[in-house]
């Protein structure tokens, strides 16, 4: 089954399903994309902190807490939240308002998005509150006739649910939808190139752009003109013009060019070299046929933690003498089978899984000492380890798509944890382009 060229890239070279994909595309509306956030906080009717639900339609969060905080004329670091949600989506979460009343609520009028007071709390809310969250996903425009489309679906969910779930692959997200770039320049960074990592991240063009920003891009890449680039960039590449902007005045600073990024964005490529590393120990494992569901000798296994999370701080190798042990707990998600987000400390598994672990280092000749990242110090990563399986227990309905007469919807619902991606439960069922899964 042929894997998206996009996805190879990003080393997602693997299925877990061998069932043809059902097609079709996400978010031809707002509403074909549903989001609610799962936690367990319980609001009282005292504390300074005013708890509130936020339901907001194809607002991007930031911006939404900018134009709240602008109405009742307070700092936005008095909003709390836990997580920031997809854009174009209808998701409900909530957030906390320092020191104001309900009734300064009621002065908040703005379009496609409503509040509902929950209670008050001597605490904000904030990531920790974050479990995780529920979807309900509409595929439209599937051109297959009832009975396959369920024979299909009924397929593909069988197996996600034999097989525990999905891999917990890093999704085309974490890397750039159109330009996946970020572990490419990760990896730059760690090997020491500070100004390869520089140059590609402004500079190196992909398909999947626009054919006009392909080419302004491919001219500063071959002259390295920043004067000309900051003429003819979009403006809406605002990072790689701040670049730009550094390296005009500064020619040879390269470390400094990253230095005008927000420290978020300067950590987030080091993460997606991390995050590829670990997709091609996934997929490596699976050609090897090691499961994902229960533990070998020689794996890492994390434990859960109070929120019944997995928590990779505590881990444990898993021996002869413990594998039946370990895998009880596995089955009754108690511990979770891991690999490494390397770094320049990360534990390596031993047995055939080590072999896996080093065998990927080897070949993608991984320099674990870089992760120090001398010369960014600060962007250094220990490493640690990440569960490999995305635990989720999808159903669905079909029916008609009124939006695409002729055409065939279904409607997906999961649950998730915090920190995995909906896309990579999606793409089992539609097996397209990521471009149609945006």
């Amino acid at each position: 089954m042929k894997i998206p060229l996009i996805e190879e890239q990003i080393g997602i070279d693997r299925y877990s399903t061998t069932v043809d994909g059902v097609g079709g595309v996400l978010r031809q509306q707002i509403s074909d994309f549903i989001v609610r956030e799962i936690t367990n906080r319980q609001e009282g009717d005292d504390g300074k902190h005013l708890v509130i639900e936020l339901t907001k339609h194809n607002w991007e969060l930031h911006h939404l807490i900018r134009d709240i905080s602008r109405i009742l004329r307070i700092s936005n670091k008095r909003i709390g939240f836990a997580g920031t949600k997809d854009k174009r989506a209808i998701t409900t979460q909530k957030i906390s308002i320092y020191d104001i009343n309900e009734e300064d609520i009621e002065t908040i009028h703005l379009k496609d998005m409503e509040l509902s007071v929950i209670g008050r709390s001597n605490r904000s809310v904030g990531l920790g509150d974050l479990y995780g969250n529920e979807f309900e996903i509409t595929v439209r425009d599937i051109d297959l006739d009832e009975d396959e489309l369920s024979t299909q679906l009924e397929s593909i969910t069988t197996t996600i649910h034999a097989n525990g779930g999905v891999p917990n692959f890093f999704g085309i997200q974490r890397f750039g939808a159109f330009r996946p770039i970020t572990h490419l320049v990760g990896e730059s960074l760690v090997r020491g190139d500070i100004e390869k990592a520089a140059i590609d991240y402004i500079a190196k063009s992909f398909q999947g752009e626009p054919e006009e920003t392909q080419i302004v891009r491919d001219r500063v890449f071959e002259t390295r003109e920043y004067v000309e680039g900051l003429k003819q960039y979009p403006v809406q590449l605002r990072y790689e013009r701040a670049m730009m902007h550094h390296l005009v005045s500064n020619p040879d600073d390269f470390v400094g060019a990253f230095g005008v990024l927000s420290k978020n964005l300067q950590k987030m490529f080091v993460h997606a070299y991390q995050s590829y590393i670990f997709n091609k120990v996934i997929c490596t494992r699976m050609y090897e046929g090691l499961p994902l569901d229960h533990a070998v000798e020689g794996d890492i296994v994390c434990f859960k933690n109070k929120e019944g999370l997995p928590d990779a701080s505590r881990t444990q190798r898993v021996t002869e003498e413990n594998v039946d042990g370990m895998n009880n707990l596995i089955r009754r998600s108690r511990a979770f089978v891991t690999a490494p987000l390397v770094g320049y400390d990360t534990e390596i598994a031993s047995g055939i899984p080590g072999e896996i672990e080093r065998r990927v280092l080897d070949e993608l000749c991984v320099p674990i000492e870089g992760f120090r990242l001398p010369q960014m110090s600060k962007l250094g990563s220990r490493g640690l380890r990440r569960e490999i399986l995305l635990q989720t227990d999808p159903t669905y309905r079909i029916g008609e798509d009124e939006l695409n007469p002729g055409k065939q919807k279904a409607v997906l619902e999961f649950s998730l944890p915090k920190g995995s991606y909906a896309t990579m439960v999606l793409r089992e069922y539609m097996k397209v382009e990521p471009s149609k899964m945006s």
